[in-house]
């Protein structure tokens, strides 16, 4: 009898054989036959981790010895090795400083996902469930991507997101079969934030989309339940700038938890982002009152990039200078009129009739 003849043959019989003959201890034949394949993924499992191959026997003594933990270490393994495929990364909780305690978005992320998240008990108690599906939409750069990496640093989970790159690979035709696969993959993960961006793209209405679009769409209405059907803790985020653009299924209660808003920045919030670049530069004397006030339809990556030239410029003064170069206000007011905001009063008008119809927190 080889090591795997009761898998090939099915039959309870064999694998009581095999599992009394390695262990001396005996099954109920329905135990054995789920027993079986568990000693043969310790005995590779085993085999990895010493770096040879480890004997049936030995392997079925240890298994039938330390049940419990030896399925949760090879369960650890392979969620690792997962993780591992899928680009997994880690994000610290210091991004979550960055945003300002005012701004709305964050308040309702704290309040409707962290803190359920972070005191499970307590929200047991209260019969409040987390949210497990979540979708941010609002204009270009304000900062929905950051808020998905600053949820998965708060709550020290990883970062997982879902490029186009991914579901493309096998061509368009492929999209949907690869985000089943990708999907499956994440079901088995624990504590682990799934980012989809651009969202639009691959959940489109149907109404008017191709035959592929529209699989892809169906695919992604099956995915979802699934996903919220698991008892892991597993968040599905994913963020679009035309939140009017995805399928209608998609937006009614029951697929989606929570449909957040996220728009431009008060004074308040855009201090606090220009504190934390102003930090990061060799700052002198600058108005802050009046930086906040010239930066009135930027957004998160709007600031990011103006810093950006800020430091481009200082580093080159220096380096021509060779004298210690302190960006100013005078320095802020040369270069901020080179940079184009992104928000407009008819952006920030669209983004009000949408926040009106579609957010759900």
């Amino acid at each position: 009898m080889t090591e795997d003849s009761c898998i090939e043959e099915s039959t309870p019989e064999a694998c009581v054989s095999k599992i009394f003959e390695i262990s001396g201890v005996k099954f109920d034949p329905e135990i054995a036959v789920d027993l079986w394949p568990k000693i043969l993924q310790h005995k590779w499992l085993l085999s990895e981790k010493l770096g040879r191959d480890v004997g049936l026997r030995t392997a079925g003594v240890d298994f039938v010895d330390n049940m419990e933990q030896a399925v949760n270490e090879y369960l650890a393994y392979k969620r690792k090795d997962l993780l591992n495929s899928l680009g997994a990364q880690t994000i610290g909780r210091k991004i979550w400083d960055t945003i300002s305690d005012s701004q709305p978005p964050k308040q309702l992320v704290q309040r409707r996902i962290i803190l359920p998240l972070t005191q499970p008990e307590l929200a047991a108690k209260h019969g409040v469930i987390p949210p497990k599906t979540i979708i941010f939409f609002g204009p270009p750069g304000t900062g929905k991507t950051h808020f998905v990496k600053a949820i998965a640093g708060v709550l020290s989970w990883h970062y997982i997101e879902i490029v186009p790159s991914m579901l493309m690979v096998d061509g368009v035709e492929k999209v949907g079969a690869n985000l089943r696969t990708i999907m499956e993959k994440a079901r088995n993960l624990e504590e682990a934030v799934i980012f989809i961006d651009e969202f639009e793209e691959i959940a489109g209405s149907r109404d008017s989309a191709s035959r592929t679009d529209k699989s892809i769409t169906n695919e992604l209405l099956k995915q979802v339940p699934l996903l919220k059907s698991q008892g892991n803790r597993i968040l599905l985020v994913c963020a679009t700038n035309y939140i009017h653009q995805l399928d209608a299924a998609l937006l009614r209660p029951g697929r989606f938890d929570c449909i957040i808003p996220v728009g431009g920045l008060n004074d308040d919030e855009r201090l606090t982002i220009l504190n934390y670049y102003i930090a990061r530069i060799n700052a002198g004397d600058i108005d802050m009152a009046w930086l906040v006030e010239h930066t009135a339809r930027f957004t998160p990556a709007d600031i990011e990039y103006f810093f950006q030239q800020v430091a481009q410029y200082a580093f080159e003064l220096e380096l021509a200078g060779q004298t210690d170069f302190k960006v100013n206000t005078a320095t802020l007011q040369q270069i901020l009129p080179q940079i184009r905001p992104t928000l407009t009063d008819e952006i920030i008008a669209a983004f009000e009739k949408d926040r009106a119809k579609f957010a759900r927190v």
